[in-house]
C-alpha cells in the first residue's frame, strides 16, 4: 500500500469534546470522526484497525467451535415482550415504529432473536451443544455518550450464544468460551485481567469480565497480588472481621455536632478515627398492585462503616430488598427518623425499619451515628446494650485496598480496567420464557441451557490506545496496528536510490504477508514521522540518499526512544526478527 493512494488524515488538534487519550488520538490519527453524540464514521486508518480485531476474534470463536451468522439490527418487538425486557430496559434501548405502527428496537444485544431462532431449528438433544455468533452494529441510547468510541451510542460487538442439554454441559460449553477469550486477549497483546463478575441485566448466576489495565479505566479491579483472585468492585467479597465482638467501654451519650453531617467532619470534630463512625443510608421499597401503583412502602436502614461506601448490587440481592429498590424520599425520611439526612441513624426512630447492618458494623463497639436530631450524634452506641441486634447482617460495602482476600491468600489490591469482554451463563432465563424447548433422550422437553459472550469490537483498540500511548500518539501493538511497518523515504522524488530501495522493501515485506506502507507523498521528515509516531505504526525504517552511501538505513520501533542503524542489505531480517508475526 502507497500512502499517497490512502486517506491520511491527522490533525493537530484533538476536538474540545475529547476527555480520554483514545478519543483524542483517535481523533487526531484520523482513525474516526464524529457524525453526532455517540455515533462515529470508523475512517479508513481506524477501519484497519477494527478489521484485524474482527479477525482475531473470528479464528479464536471458529476455533472453539462456534459458528457465524448475522442477526438483523431491527428486531420485532414482540420477542423482546416476550422475555418482558421491551418494557423493562431503560431509555437505552431504542424503541421505534414502522409506518404500520408496530414497535421495533434497535438491537442492543441478541438473546432474544437467537433463542427464537434456537427454538425453530434446534429440536432434538443430538442438534446440541451449538454456539451461535455474529460480529454486528449495535445500539444503546447513553444517557452521555462520551469518550469516543469508549462509551458511544452505535459500536460493533461480537456476541456469541450457546446452547446445552444441561447444565454440566452448559457450564463445559461456558468453560470452552472462557478460554477461547484468553486466546483472544492474549493474542491482542494487551494487560488484561479475567475477573469474577456480576451478571447484571442479562442474568444468569456465573459471570467473568475481561478487563484491559488502564489508569482511565471506568471500573474498579479489585486482585489479590499474592493469588489469581480477581473480580471487579461489584462482585468482590468483603470478609467478616475476625475475633467476637468488643465489649462496650463507653458510656452512650448524646454529643453536639452543630454543622456536621458527614462522618469525615464529625470524626475531625470529635478527634476520633474516621472508622469509629457509622454511615447510615435508607432505601425503601415499595409493594404494588396489578395496576403498577404503590399500595405499601417498607423503609430500610443500611449501616456501613463511615470510611467505607455502599454497594448497591450487592443490597440489591439482600431477601426483601432483592424485588427492587430506590432511595428513600425527604418526607419518608422525616416521618421515619424526624430528622433531615445528616443526622440519621438506628437509635430514637419515630416508626421501625427493617435494619441492616454491614459485617464490619456487626462487630464494632461504641461507634458513632446521628442521633435522629439535627446538629446532634450519638456516641458510644453499642449491640445489645443500646439497640437490638440488627434485622440482616450481610456484606454490602465496597471493599477496599488492604482488605483480605476471600481465598485467604494475601491482601486485596485494586487497579483500573476497561471492560471489554463479558462472558455468561444464563441458564433456562431465556429460553424459559421463550419456551425454547428440545426433546430429550427419552422424548420429553426439556429447556435449553444457555450461555452468552460479548466483545466490544470497537471498543477494544480504544482500551488499547489508554494503554499504549505516549505524549506523541499511539502505541499500537503489532496484532491490531493499522499498518505493522512504515517505509520512510526521505527524498524519494529526487533520488532513484531511494526510490527503488523503499519500493523494493515495500514489496518484499508485502510478499511475506506483512501490512506494510510506503509513504510516498513527499512530505518532509519532520512532518512524515509526526504521522506515523500520532497514528503509533509499531515499526518505521527510514531510507535516505546518505544511509544508503553508507549502506546503512535506520530502523526504529515505536517505543524506542532513538533510531538503530542496520545494514540495507539485512533490514528485512532485522523486521522479520522484530515483528511479531
Amino acid at each position: 500500500m502507497k500512502a499517497s493512494q490512502f486517506l491520511i488524515s491527522t490533525l493537530k488538534e484533538a476536538p474540545a469534546d475529547a476527555e480520554v487519550a483514545s478519543h483524542r488520538l483517535m481523533t487526531r490519527a484520523g482513525m474516526i470522526k464524529k457524525l453526532g453524540a455517540g455515533i462515529y464514521t470508523y475512517m479508513p486508518m481506524g477501519l484497519r484497525v477494527i478489521r484485524k480485531v474482527e479477525a482475531i476474534v473470528r479464528e479464536e470463536m471458529d476455533r472453539a467451535g462456534a459458528v457465524e451468522c448475522t442477526m438483523p439490527v431491527v428486531q420485532p418487538a414482540e420477542l423482546w415482550q416476550e422475555t418482558g425486557r421491551f418494557a423493562k430496559m431503560g431509555p437505552e434501548l431504542l424503541r421505534i415504529k414502522d409506518r404500520h405502527d408496530r414497535d421495533f428496537v434497535i438491537q442492543p444485544t441478541s438473546e432474544e432473536v437467537v433463542t427464537d431462532i434456537a427454538r425453530q431449528e434446534l429440536r432434538s438433544y443430538k442438534q446440541l451443544p451449538k454456539n451461535l455468533y455474529q460480529i454486528q452494529t449495535k445500539f444503546r441510547d447513553e444517557r452521555r455518550p462520551r469518550f469516543g468510541l469508549m462509551r458511544g451510542r452505535e459500536f460493533i460487538m461480537k456476541d456469541a450464544y450457546s446452547f446445552d442439554r444441561d447444565v454440566v454441559s452448559a457450564k463445559a460449553s461456558y468453560q470452552v468460551m472462557a478460554q477461547a477469550y484468553r486466546r483472544i486477549f492474549d493474542r491482542f497483546g494487551l494487560r488484561y485481567r479475567a475477573v469474577a463478575a456480576d451478571s447484571g441485566a442479562i442474568g444468569g448466576d456465573l459471570s467473568e469480565e475481561f478487563q484491559v489495565i488502564a489508569a482511565t479505566g471506568e471500573d474498579a479491579i479489585v486482585y489479590c497480588p499474592q493469588s489469581d483472585y480477581a473480580a471487579n468492585l461489584e462482585k468482590a467479597e468483603a470478609l467478616a472481621p475476625a475475633g467476637p465482638r468488643p465489649a462496650a467501654s463507653q458510656a452512650l451519650a448524646q454529643t453536639p455536632t452543630p454543622g456536621k453531617s458527614t462522618c469525615a467532619d464529625v470524626a475531625q470534630l470529635l478527634g476520633v478515627p474516621l472508622t469509629t463512625t457509622v454511615k447510615s443510608l435508607v432505601l425503601a421499597t415499595d409493594t404494588l398492585d396489578d395496576a403498577g401503583n404503590v399500595v405499601k412502602s417498607q423503609v430500610w436502614l443500611l449501616l456501613v462503616r463511615g470510611d467505607h461506601d455502599m454497594n448497591e448490587i450487592k443490597v440489591g440481592k439482600l431477601p426483601g430488598l432483592d424485588v427492587g429498590f430506590r432511595f428513600a424520599t425527604v418526607p419518608e425520611i422525616l416521618e421515619h427518623f424526624g430528622t433531615k439526612p445528616g443526622y440519621l441513624g438506628p437509635l430514637n426512630l419515630k416508626k421501625p425499619v427493617k435494619l441492616v447492618a454491614d459485617r464490619e458494623v456487626a462487630v464494632m463497639a461504641d461507634w458513632i451515628c446521628g442521633a435522629n436530631v439535627e446538629d446532634f450524634h450519638m456516641t458510644g452506641v453499642n449491640w445489645g446494650r443500646d439497640l437490638p441486634e440488627p434485622d440482616l447482617v450481610a456484606d454490602i460495602r465496597n471493599v477496599v485496598e488492604g482488605d483480605l482476600s476471600p481465598d485467604g491468600k494475601g491482601s486485596l489490591a485494586i487497579e483500573r480496567g476497561i471492560e471489554v469482554g463479558h462472558v455468561f451463563y444464563l441458564g433456562v432465563k431465556y429460553s424459559k420464557a421463550m419456551n425454547a424447548t428440545f426433546l430429550d433422550e427419552n422424548g420429553k422437553p426439556q429447556f435449553m441451557e444457555m450461555g452468552c459472550y460479548g466483545i466490544g469490537i470497537t471498543r477494544l483498540p480504544a482500551a488499547a490506545i489508554e494503554q499504549n500511548h505516549d505524549e506523541r500518539g499511539i502505541i499500537w501493538p503489532d496484532a491490531i496496528a493499522p499498518f505493522t511497518v512504515v517505509v520512510c523515504p526521505i527524498g524519494m522524488d529526487r533520488s532513484e536510490g531511494v526510490k527503488a530501495a523503499a519500493t523494493q522493501l515495500h514489496d518484499d515485506l508485502a510478499a511475506l504477508g506483512v501490512d506494510v506502507l510506503l509513504d510516498d507523498r513527499g512530505e518532509r521528515p519532520g512532518a512524515m514521522f509526526a504521522d506515523w509516531e500520532l497514528i503509533g505504526v509499531p515499526h518505521r525504517v527510514v531510507i535516505s540518499d546518505r544511509g544508503l552511501k553508507e549502506g546503512q538505513v535506520e530502523y526504529q520501533h515505536r517505543r524506542d526512544t532513538a533510531a538503530t542503524q542496520v545494514p540495507a542489505a539485512g533490514i528485512l531480517d532485522h523486521l522479520r526478527s522484530r515483528i511479531q508475526l
